[in-house]
């Protein structure tokens, strides 16, 4: 399984990289997890250096993707050659979204009448391009979820592994991240926001 997070110039270090932590708790040997990103390095937000582990094009092959925010997603919506490079497609792959990730979602015209998760700065751009936009932290339909507030993307994160592996691994990576004296509050947080939307995988 390619689990690919698609992370821009500005990206923000919350949603890329927690969710890269978690994905990356299961230990199997086809369990590939990648920062895709449009050039061979991109500086965060905050000015923290990535070196992408995969194009693009790669990365609309994977399994599943996860589309980050960051401070220049209006500009990666504006750029028609970098949003003809995300052929994404959720009849055969995962697709989720963190905060202004949902408006990337939108303009590709994946979440047409799907209500979706955001952040609040995000949320009056993506209600623009004709989304309903929901007052809570996650939510999936099919193959696609979305999520709102930087540490949402837990939520992302073990959806996916709820999906792709189970939603023991989902708890079991959960466990391992979740601060000491917290992990069952932390477990039964993720499990009420994820598992409404895993229907058989529950």
């Amino acid at each position: 399984m390619h689990i690919a997070i698609l992370t821009f110039e500005g990206f923000n270090e919350l949603d890329s990289l927690i969710a890269l932590g978690i994905l990356n708790r299961i230990k199997k040997p086809n369990w590939r997890v990648s920062i895709a990103c449009p050039t061979p390095r991109v500086r965060s937000m905050n000015g923290v250096v990535l070196e992408a582990h995969c194009s693009l094009s790669e990365a609309a092959q994977a399994d599943a993707v996860l589309i980050g925010s960051g401070m220049q997603t209006r500009k990666v919506v504006a750029d028609a050659s970098l949003m003809a490079q995300l052929k994404l497609d959720p009849t055969r792959q995962l697709l989720g979204a963190q905060c202004s990730g949902t408006l990337v979602l939108a303009k590709l015209g994946l979440i047409d009448g799907i209500p979706a998760c955001t952040d609040l700065l995000t949320k009056p751009w993506v209600q623009e391009a004709g989304v309903e936009i929901l007052d809570q932290p996650f939510f999936a339909k099919a193959n696609i979820a979305t999520a709102g507030g930087c540490l949402a993307s837990q939520y992302l994160a073990c959806w996916v592994i709820a999906r792709l592996d189970s939603i023991e691994a989902a708890k079991d990576a959960m466990h391992y991240v979740a601060p000491v004296g917290e992990k069952d509050e932390y477990i039964e947080r993720m499990l009420r926001n994820v598992t409404p939307y895993l229907g058989e995988k529950v």
